[in-house]
């Protein structure tokens, strides 16, 4: 029986998939919506240039408010479907794929769910897809939602 379930957002149409998916075929379980920052992407924005420290720092702040407010979104949802209890949100800094993995391992998660293609452009390139790297590594059980 599956208990925890991990579902990691982005600001995706297939990670509201995911959480879709979850609200209608766990619906007994606790969900944990997981938001990934990855400080990849802010030297990417910056150049990396030495000098670029400030711009950083404004990247920086800039991903953590989309990331709460695909958190919020997500709360959203949940809370249309009466979830509020069993719903819980979390935010975390590191490379995606690793993140989620190392989370489902300290949080005691049973199941992940993920959207197919989340991240675009050159990070999805560069690092290969995230949903298969999870699927992968993953030590518990992970759909892959189209």
């Amino acid at each position: 029986m599956t208990n925890h379930v991990l579902v990691p957002v982005d600001d995706s149409e297939r990670s509201t998939k995911a959480l879709e998916f979850v609200f209608e075929e766990f619906p007994d379980a606790r969900i944990t919506a997981l938001h990934v920052i990855d400080p990849a992407d802010f030297y990417a924005a910056t150049g990396v240039d030495g000098g670029a420290m400030a711009n950083y720092e404004q990247i920086r702040e800039n991903h953590e408010r989309q990331a709460k407010k695909i958190l919020e979104r997500a709360h959203e949802q949940a809370a249309e479907r009466g979830l509020e209890g069993r719903f819980e949100t979390d935010e975390i800094l590191g490379g995606v794929s690793r993140s989620i993995v190392e989370y489902t391992e300290e949080h005691d998660v049973d199941h992940v769910v993920i959207g197919s293609h989340g991240r675009t452009g050159a990070s999805r390139l560069l690092l290969g897809s995230v949903a298969e790297t999870v699927a992968r590594r993953s030590p518990v059980p992970v759909t892959i939602v189209r």
